[in-house]
């Protein structure tokens, strides 16, 4: 199932915060208001990878913040457990803390609703990129054992604001500052004559 040019789904759920207080009431619409986001679904806490995911986000924090981008991990463990976990520093096995909201999804059901759920247990690693006005850009899906790369998030969140700006549509291996092309076929040849 794929989301990508629908509407992300909102949703409201216990959150620990970047302060590691608890919000009862988080909700995914209000909190990325007019800015970008990331949606971050992992495995578990206490796992392997997760944490090692968790943290190389969090290493990003000062990237995506300079984009306006908000990101939010969403796992199935409690809001205790996600405490509990971000207290933990990575040479303990835990991610560190991170500064970005962790969402508690213990019923499963925000995970079934992005169509990550497995065995109606646990989210396979997903991430979800968000524009400006709610709708799903980018959506990538890795099985269980294959964590991600977080710099071609921070790629994808600068193609999508590039396209944004200019209208322009973003070839293959893009980066910042890289030529990219108008959906013409004019556009085309003359993207492809100064690549060779």
């Amino acid at each position: 199932m794929t989301l990508v040019g629908r509407s992300a789904p909102n949703f409201t759920a216990m959150a620990v915060m970047p302060d590691n207080t608890v919000r009862d009431n988080f909700e995914l619409a209000p909190f990325i208001a007019d800015r970008m986001a990331v949606l971050f679904f992992y495995t578990m806490n206490f796992s392997y990878i997760c944490p090692l995911e968790l943290a190389e986000l969090n290493t990003r924090i000062p990237e995506l913040q300079k984009r306006k981008v908000q990101a939010i991990a969403i796992g199935v463990d409690s809001h205790l457990s996600h405490q509990w976990f971000k207290r933990l520093p990575q040479t303990n096995g835990g991610p560190g803390n991170v500064q970005f909201p962790i969402v508690s999804d213990m019923s499963g059901n925000i995970c079934q609703g992005y169509g990550v759920l497995i065995n109606e247990s646990v989210p396979l690693r997903a991430t979800f990129i968000i524009d400006r006005i709610g709708v799903v850009r980018h959506q990538s899906v890795n099985d269980f054992p294959l964590g991600r790369n977080m710099d071609e998030i921070i790629r994808i969140v600068d193609a999508q604001q590039h396209h944004e700006k200019t209208g322009e549509i973003i070839p293959p291996q893009w980066q910042p500052g890289k030529p990219a092309l108008l959906a013409t076929p004019e556009s085309l040849m003359e993207f492809v004559r100064r690549a060779a």
